[in-house]
């Protein structure tokens, strides 16, 4: 779980996704609309992916991809980021974590 922490901390925006889920491509091109340039992880093509996924599942992702971190903040998953974009705030939490400038 610390390594997830740490990497999760790395850069403004983080996805720990998987090469085949179109959800996380989706999520990734709603971020990079905004002009954020996220840290991706593909836990399927990483050597320590399994292990990723399993301490994303203890810090309650279900399911384990997308899990978006921005601010060095666990977001959430897909659901959480729509959200968040639905109310207009996703932008906002982007430039609050130095991931966007306007």
């Amino acid at each position: 779980m610390d390594m997830v922490m740490k990497l999760g901390a790395t850069s403004g925006v983080v996805i720990f996704t998987k090469s085949n889920c179109c959800i996380s491509h989706s999520i990734e091109t709603l971020i990079r609309s905004f002009g954020a340039n996220p840290t991706i992880y593909e836990l399927d093509t990483h050597p320590n992916g399994k292990q990723m996924e399993k301490a994303l599942m203890e810090l309650g992702c279900q399911p384990s991809v997308p899990a978006i971190f921005i601010g060095k903040e666990l977001v959430g998953g897909a659901n959480e980021i729509m959200s968040l974009n639905i109310r207009g705030k996703l932008k906002q939490l982007l430039i609050r974590a130095n991931a966007i400038w306007v």
